[in-house]
Order: C-alpha cells, then sequence, then structure tokens
C-alpha cells in the first residue's frame, strides 16, 4: 500500500471542488454578459496593409454619414483641419460601406495622406498602393506615385521600417528597392518612373548588392535613354558600381573591363558633362587594376610552371600600359622565361 494514498484523496477531492466554483463563476458571468445589450465601447477594425484602429463608441452620430458623397466631405473637412484620426476614420468607412461608389478612390487618397501626415510611412506607402491596384483610373494617380517617390526616399536615407508602425526594427536597403521597383512598375513611363529607376540602384549600391545596381543602372540608361539626364547619370553610376565591384574581385578582369566600357559609354555620349574628368580618372585606376591583376595571375601561371601562360598575361600586361611599374618586371620576365618556351618538352 503507497503510504501517501490517504493524503493525495483530500487534497484532489479540494482541487475538484474549487474547479467547480470557478466553472460556475465564469459561465454565471457570461451568461450574464449574454443578456445585456450588446454595446461595443471601441470597435475594432483591421485594414490589410494599415494594420488596427479604434472607432471611439458614442461619437458615431457626430461624424458618420448615410451617404458617400457626405461621409467623404466629412473626412475631407477632418484632414484639412488636422483631425487626421477622424479623417481615417470617416474615409475608411466610405470605404467599407460604399467600396465601389466614385468617391472610394479619393478615400483611399485620403486614407494615405492621413497616415502620411502621422508619420506611418509604411502603411501610407501600402494604402497608396491600394489606389494603383483598385482604382488605376484615379485622377490622382501620378500624385500618388509621386508620394510613394517621396516615401521611398525617406527609407534610402536611412529611415528605420517600423513593427506595427510604432516600433523601429531596421532600415533595409532590400525593402527599399522594393519600393522604388513597385513605383516603376506602376507607371514605367510616368514621369517619375526614371528618377524611381536610378534609386532601384542606389538601394541596391547602398547595399552593396553590386551585380543588381548594375542591372538596375543599365535598365535605367536603355529604357530612358531619351531623357540625357537621365541616361548621363545611369551610365555615370553604372561605371562607378562597376568600379566598385572591381574594387572587391580577386583576379576578375571583366568586372574591370565592363567598368571601363561604361565610362568611356559615359564619355563619348555625354562630352559636355561635369562628370568627365572623374571618368577619365576612373579609367585609369581601372586600367591599373588590370594591369596588377595580369601581372598577379602570369605570376600565378609561371608558380605553376605553365610558361606560356604566364607570358601571354604578361604581354597582357605591356598592352594595357607599357609605362606602368609593372611593364618593366614584364619584361624582365618574358626574357627569362623565353628559353623555357624554347626549350624541347620532356
Amino acid at each position: 500500500m503507497n503510504p501517501r494514498a490517504p493524503l493525495d484523496l483530500p487534497v484532489k477531492g479540494h482541487y475538484c471542488r474549487r474547479m467547480n466554483r470557478r466553472f460556475v463563476f465564469w459561465m454565471l458571468l457570461v451568461t450574464g454578459v449574454a443578456l445585456l445589450p450588446f454595446r461595443s465601447p471601441a470597435p475594432l477594425i483591421y485594414v490589410p496593409g494599415e494594420g488596427w484602429y479604434y472607432e471611439p463608441y458614442g461619437q458615431n452620430a457626430k461624424w458618420q454619414r448615410t451617404r458617400a458623397k457626405d461621409q467623404l466631405d466629412v473626412a475631407e473637412q477632418a484632414f484639412k483641419s488636422a483631425k487626421y484620426s477622424l479623417a481615417l476614420r470617416a474615409a475608411h468607412r466610405v470605404l467599407r460601406v460604399w467600396p465601389l461608389s466614385d468617391y472610394a478612390p479619393h478615400a483611399q487618397y485620403l486614407v494615405g495622406r492621413c497616415l502620411e501626415a502621422t508619420g506611418k510611412d509604411e502603411a501610407a506607402f501600402n494604402a497608396y498602393q491600394n489606389i494603383i491596384e483598385k482604382y488605376p483610373k484615379s485622377t490622382e494617380y501620378e500624385d500618388v506615385l509621386w508620394r510613394q517617390y517621396a516615401i521611398a526616399n525617406l527609407y534610402l536615407h536611412g529611415q528605420w521600417f517600423k513593427l506595427w508602425g510604432y516600433i523601429p526594427l531596421y532600415p533595409s536597403m532590400d525593402q527599399t528597392a522594393t519600393m522604388f521597383s513597385k513605383i516603376v512598375d506602376n507607371g514605367p513611363y510616368s514621369d517619375v518612373a526614371p528618377h524611381a529607376q536610378l534609386r532601384i540602384g542606389a538601394a541596391r549600391e547602398l547595399g552593396r548588392d553590386y551585380a543588381e545596381a548594375v542591372k538596375a543602372y543599365a535598365t535605367a540608361a536603355d529604357r530612358y535613354h531619351d531623357q540625357p539626364v537621365i541616361a548621363a547619370d545611369a551610365l555615370y553610376r553604372e561605371g562607378i558600381t562597376y568600379y566598385k565591384q572591381a574594387a572587391t574581385a580577386e583576379y576578375d578582369q571583366s568586372t574591370a573591363s565592363q567598368a571601363i566600357a561604361a565610362f568611356s559609354d559615359f564619355i563619348t555620349l555625354f562630352p559636355d558633362d561635369k562628370r568627365v574628368l572623374r571618368a577619365q580618372w576612373a579609367i585609369s585606376k581601372l586600367k591599373a587594376v588590370q594591369v596588377r591583376g595580369n601581372f598577379e595571375i602570369a605570376q600565378f601561371y609561371e608558380k605553376s610552371r605553365k610558361w606560356a601562360g604566364a607570358v601571354v598575361y604578361y604581354n597582357e600586361v605591356l598592352q594595357l600600359d607599357p609605362n606602368s611599374p609593372y611593364a618593366s618586371q614584364a619584361r624582365q620576365r618574358i626574357e627569362s622565361l623565353k628559353p623555357r618556351l624554347q626549350a624541347p618538352a620532356s
């Protein structure tokens, strides 16, 4: 027999009685609440892309209207008076009650303006995106694109993305580039699109994703070649990005060559641009990188006893820049390797 069994029984019975009393209490409470008239003090409403917000009870009669136009008027007047919370509630009500009315696009626009005015930038961007996707014929389409562009620029310059619109988490050049990409997709031939395309490259460049940055700049130069300011900036930035990429690559001569090609196109197409001197300086530096790279490859082949390959790359050094510091060494190495090249293979 277990000597603790007699002690366990009273404890277990006491616990069961407590559980029964709690169950009865909660049942009475739920029943009482169910019998009372239901009046929510603050209905909680979720809006995709924006989050949750409250509609305080007791104020409905003051701002709710029975017609879409009248409800939109309430939203507009509240916005003009900087009563953004009220304007947001009124605009959202237009969208919920009259989603297909002619007033819905402007109501959605006011939602974005309210969120933007209160510093909820990412939510504002998403609200404006809703206009693009749901109301593509909106008269505010172009303005919406520029407002999205202004918001994305905030993140490009270091603003942090927030959790639930309130808690700063991190800066992200990847998410910023995605924002600019959406703007370009929304209107690839709008006035804002060329600038947004350049900013895709800038965001990728800041995130050190040089390959994607080059693609973005090349797209801008090609797609907007008829806009000299955009095309010139795109070509120059493409060269700069290749230059940065070349500085991190070991034995990768193709990157330096691509940078030189981009800078050369820039100088040829835009000879009067004030950045031509910097492009020429960059080309000289890149050629120095190429010379060094070819010399190092030649040394690698020589150490591997691949004499013909070594001579090829030493000659490449001379062709790229016969006056470089590496040129004299390359000539010496070629002379010293000639007997090995002429010797019969064993």
